[in-house]
């Protein structure tokens, strides 16, 4: 699980299938969804899915650039376009469902 930021989130994201993880340290609810999102990584060989996080607090200029109002959010990306986006925590079988969409 790769921590993005400004400098590296563009050429992280370019190829394949990434759900990205928009949250703080002092949001509840991002600290629920962080062990859903672990456990959903061991579901997936890393060729097929990256999960990224990205501390809002220390990089302002990427939720503000994806509109994120609310935290935790979920970004999904195919190949660097955004392809789908969920908001506030998710249970693993549903972050599952959407997933094979996209894998």
């Amino acid at each position: 699980m790769a921590d993005l930021t400004a400098k590296n989130f563009d050429e992280t994201i370019q190829e394949g299938v990434h759900l990205v993880d928009f949250w703080a340290s002092w949001c509840g609810p991002c600290r629920a969804q962080a062990p859903i999102l672990d456990d959903l990584a061991k579901d997936f060989d890393d060729d097929e899915l990256q999960i990224d996080k990205v501390n809002v607090d220390e990089e302002q200029e990427l939720a503000v650039r994806y509109g994120v109002q609310s935290i935790p959010t979920l970004l999904f990306f195919k190949d660097g376009e955004l392809v789908n986006r969920l908001v506030g925590v998710r249970p693993k079988d549903a972050l599952k469902k959407q997933l094979e969409l996209y894998v």
